[in-house]
């Protein structure tokens, strides 16, 4: 099953396959409740050393993880460098406010430190999204779920 997701020479192919990993052990009631507060798709276009990547997450009619182009049309598309989005799901964003679409920092001796996060990569053009940028903001909750029925 994960490795069909799997893209090669793609560091994000290995983060996609445990987040398929962890929608395929949410239970029915968890996916319909998922489905319930999102109410997205998510496609996500991954580039790295000229090639793109297409993975769906249906947070709309189905609750799953794959590999293309998303059927129906995605409500919002996510387009992102493959070491932009690992380090986005690592959570390196920011280790004071873990979320994938946060704002934060960290504070020592009177200067800002700014970490990287969603909203710093978009503000930067380092992540774009078409569609509903809203929606975006609810990506956070989904990967969480899947996240933690992967353990990833």
């Amino acid at each position: 099953m994960s490795d069909d997701i799997k893209v090669p020479g793609f560091a994000s192919s290995e983060l996609i396959a445990g987040l398929q990993s962890g929608f395929a052990k949410i239970s029915e009631s968890e996916r319909k409740d998922l489905i319930k507060k999102t109410n997205g798709i998510f496609e996500l276009q991954v580039t790295k050393d000229g090639q793109t990547a297409t993975w769906t997450i249906d947070a709309k009619k189905t609750g799953s993880v794959y590999k293309g182009k998303a059927t129906p049309k995605a409500d919002v598309t996510l387009i992102l460098a493959d070491d932009v989005f690992v380090d986005l799901a690592n959570e390196k964003a920011s280790h004071h406010n873990p979320r994938f679409f946060s704002f934060s920092w960290t504070q020592s001796n009177h200067s800002i430190d700014i970490q990287l996060n969603g909203q710093k990569a978009f503000m930067t053009g380092k992540l774009k999204t078409r569609g509903n940028i809203m929606l975006a903001t609810k990506l956070d909750n989904v990967l969480k779920v899947a996240k933690a029925k992967a353990k990833l």
